[in-house]
């Protein structure tokens, strides 16, 4: 959740040295690279419940991803084109949620609740993918959470609950 793999971090791997060398060690001679990317932001709807089509990519986008990889300074600034997605407004969210969400935990634990806090706790570890597949897997995860939160708040002492 604090370490999730944006569009700067793709670009970071696709052309790290590492990447690159097993490509040359893999392949023998000159080789034509494609990548196959879905970015709803260039192509397709920007909708979270639309899949965006895959298209391939050829060599000329390792250019793009070598000046993204000089550009993350800009992630989570004004000026970060990708800030404003659906996808990353939704992270932020999950974020904020998560922080409130434990406040309340430490605040009313009991030995009862121990379980039901640790799962709680570990469910934004189910929010992962990209695009579409991480909205699957949030939406999921929401409809987890709100059931466990009301399980965990009925066992929370009367004396406790809104602390």
């Amino acid at each position: 959740m604090l370490a999730y793999k944006d569009e700067y971090e793709v670009a970071r791997l696709y052309v790290s040295p590492p990447f690159l060398d097993s490509l040359k060690q893999a392949f023998e001679g000159e080789a034509r690279l494609e990548v196959w990317l879905a970015p709803p932001t260039l192509f397709g709807s920007r909708s979270p419940s639309v899949e965006p089509r895959k298209r391939a990519f050829g060599p000329w986008i390792f250019v793009v991803f070598r000046l993204l990889r000089r550009l993350k300074g800009l992630r989570g600034t004004r000026l970060d084109p990708f800030a404003r997605t659906a996808e990353r407004r939704m992270e932020r969210k999950v974020l904020a949620d998560y922080e409130v969400l434990l406040e309340e935990i430490v605040a009313t634990l009991t030995p009862e609740s121990h379980q039901l806090a640790v799962q709680l706790a570990e469910l934004p570890e189910n929010i992962r993918g990209f695009g579409h597949v991480k909205w699957r897997n949030f939406r999921q995860t929401e409809d987890v959470k709100a059931r466990h939160i009301e399980r965990f708040r009925a066992m929370t002492p009367a004396s406790t609950v809104g602390v």
